[in-house]
């Protein structure tokens, strides 16, 4: 009777499981984890017997699976929690903190990156009255890996490496300035409320003056961050904070994503209420862009090449610069930037992530 009961009640879970997936309508997007889920593949005889069908529907069932995210916080649960693993797919808390394990350093990707540099600076900059700096962002696992029994870079050596790649570049060292406060804590980026003083820093070492008083403004809607959604834990969401003043809102800010100069906000609210609400500092992924500043204490211009850490502090410097240029070689080609730019008598600043230059095939 046991085994009968058993089977009957087997053969129900598997029942409602399979009527669910059969009846449940597709999930384009999960939320969570922020990227398209797999759409049903289409049958044909080639994809049957290449075996290239049953691969895309293993892939389909497994993303549109009923119940998919609670199951997905259960298996995170049961990994961590029941069998004493330290990390989900590279994910851990500690401090209160979600992050990604970042190791080990990639002296490959680390000289592409410096090669895409010395091309921007043998092809624009080099011969020219222009100041370039070189400053690198450490990812939060500087204060949070080593201490707590993770896999670490040696940021210090990935820094002096990396520095040695490009000796044409003056660099400044914002590490002293920085501590686990200054990041999310479900998300890899700095929180721009907390670093006025790593910009007004970084205006100093390039002999400008960015300083000035901010107003704090407090999205109200939660943020929950790249590593919340990887993670699928049950975590508290953080909370984003943006800065204004007269200077700012007096800034035009221009950006070129469809080739077409299009002035907008400096903080796009339509994506602050979107699926990644970090997005609103320039609008997210922004291959270039001018902030221009007509009550700037100066007539100097920047030019600021920068990953995501760059949306949130760009705004920062423009209280010292008559024009600010963003540019973003992840979304546009190097070669092309001669089109739109007029590189003369600015200062140049890199402004980058380890986890980016420790991955930066992006980078075009």
């Amino acid at each position: 009777m046991k085994n009968k009961m058993m089977t009957i009640i087997f053969a129900a879970i598997l029942a409602v499981f399979t009527l669910s997936c059969l009846l449940k309508p597709d999930t384009a997007f999960s939320e969570g984890e922020r990227r398209p889920l797999a759409e049903k593949p289409t049958v044909s005889t080639e994809s049957i017997f290449s075996g290239e069908f049953m691969t895309s529907f293993e892939e389909y069932a497994v993303d549109q699976i009923p119940l998919r995210e609670p199951l997905r916080t259960l298996k995170t649960l049961f990994s961590t929690k029941v069998f004493g693993k330290k990390d989900n797919n590279g994910l851990f808390t500690a401090s209160g903190h979600i992050s990604k394990i970042e190791y080990p350093q990639n002296d490959e990707m680390l000289s592409l990156a410096a090669e895409k540099f010395n091309f921007l600076y043998e092809s624009y900059i080099k011969d020219k009255d222009m100041n370039i700096f070189l400053s690198i962002v450490p990812d939060k696992n500087i204060f949070l890996a080593k201490e707590n029994g993770y896999l670490s870079l040696d940021y210090e050596k990935l820094i002096d490496d990396f520095k040695s790649k490009v000796p044409y570049m003056e660099y400044i060292d914002i590490l002293p300035l920085l501590s686990l406060d200054d990041y999310y804590y479900t998300d890899s980026h700095w929180k721009q409320e907390k670093i006025t003083d790593i910009a007004a820093f970084l205006g100093v070492q390039m002999n400008t003056d960015v300083s000035a008083e901010y107003t704090e403004n407090t999205l109200e809607n939660p943020f929950r961050g790249v590593y919340l959604g990887q993670s699928a834990l049950l975590h508290k969401p953080d909370t984003i904070k943006y800065l204004t003043n007269d200077i700012l809102n007096s800034c035009t800010v221009t950006y070129y994503d469809n080739g077409m100069p299009e002035i907008r906000d400096m903080y796009n609210m339509e994506k602050a209420n979107g699926k990644d609400p970090y997005e609103m500092f320039l609008s997210g992924t922004s291959p270039l862009l001018t902030i221009e500043n007509p009550n700037a204490k100066t007539s100097k211009e920047l030019i600021l090449f920068r990953d995501s850490f760059g949306s949130s502090i760009a705004p920062l410097f423009a209280p010292g610069y008559k024009k600010i240029t963003v540019v973003d070689i992840r979304y546009i080609q190097s070669g092309f930037l001669g089109n739109f730019i007029d590189f003369d008598n600015q200062d140049v600043l890199f402004l980058y992530s380890t986890t980016l230059l420790n991955n930066s095939t992006s980078l075009r």
